[in-house]
């Protein structure tokens, strides 16, 4: 499932086409995904205007005129796609099968945006802007990891007590919002943290974070800046909107590295995988502890 550098890398690359611009039209090419589409969505959506766009943990969010909000979540195999050329049929430019484009997003200038979703696991929704805050999809979630809300301060007193590791804390979308198990896996590598550690070892008796919830923090910070910056990581469906692969998935120092050496200078250890609450984890057994 894409993770949150992916999610921001697709919206991203959807701006410089989607920002400002008007729908003309909106081909609706079945009922539902995941879940049913919003009732008449294509017609809601003709003649709309873009605001502007913008990411709430693996949600995109195309903000409306008239105080709406359209919530797209890509799921397992979702992809936004853009064909710029003004043709009266939308080309597929970056793989995928024909049959799986389920939404096209018709735009004033030419422009068209497709939907594919092979697995139909992504799922779209029409809001009120005033209801984000308060909707199902967007209640429960925790902090945005690199907004200013994320510090070691939250990071320990969400951990301190907790007899639960630290991997299952990042994976945890109450508590961090859009980390997934890629990135808690390199995260937790770049903190010469072990995996398996207590959650409340972040924390010292007083609740006060200390030298681990510091170095994690800012781990986690480091890591999700840096696969944005690479487009994020193309393992299975993952493209961005462009139609290019993420390259990040060239710079992971564990995740999927099952027995190559450790890339942390002078380690020597080799990348160990184990499974934790029936999610692969990867590390290495000499420099996180």
């Amino acid at each position: 499932m894409p993770e949150l550098p992916e999610v921001e890398t697709v919206m991203r690359g959807l701006v410089p086409v989607m920002a400002g611009a008007r729908i003309l039209r909106v081909e609706q090419r079945r009922a539902d995904l995941r879940f049913p589409f919003p009732l008449r969505m294509a017609e809601r959506l003709a003649g709309r205007r873009i605001a502007s766009l913008g990411r709430r943990a693996k949600y995109i969010l195309f903000h409306l005129d008239k105080d709406e909000v359209l919530v797209a979540h890509l799921g397992m195999t979702g992809r936004f796609t853009i064909n710029k050329a003004a043709t009266a049929a939308f080309t597929h430019e970056a793989g995928g099968d024909l049959a799986h484009d389920h939404v096209v997003f018709h735009l004033a200038g030419g422009a068209a945006v497709t939907f594919n979703d092979a697995r139909r696991f992504g799922y779209m929704d029409l809001l009120r802007t005033g209801e984000l805050a308060t909707h199902r999809f967007f209640a429960d979630l925790g902090v945005e990891p690199m907004s200013d809300d994320f510090t070691p301060g939250y990071l320990a007193a969400r951990a301190a007590g907790r007899k639960v590791d630290l991997k299952a804390v990042l994976l945890d979308q109450h508590v961090i919002a859009g980390v997934g198990n890629i990135y808690a896996s390199e995260a937790l590598w770049r903190a010469g943290l072990k995996p398996e550690r207590m959650a409340a070892t972040l924390a010292d008796r007083a609740g006060r974070p200390n030298a681990r919830a510091v170095a994690l923090t800012a781990a986690v910070r480091s890591v999700l800046a840096d696969a944005i910056a690479a487009g994020g990581s193309s393992l299975r469906d993952y493209v961005q909107a462009s139609g290019e692969l993420g390259y990040f998935q060239k710079a992971h120092a564990v995740y999927d590295r099952t027995g190559q050496p450790c890339r942390r200078e002078g380690c020597g250890g080799t990348v160990r995988r184990s499974v934790q609450s029936g999610r692969a984890t990867f590390h290495c057994p000499r420099c996180q502890h």
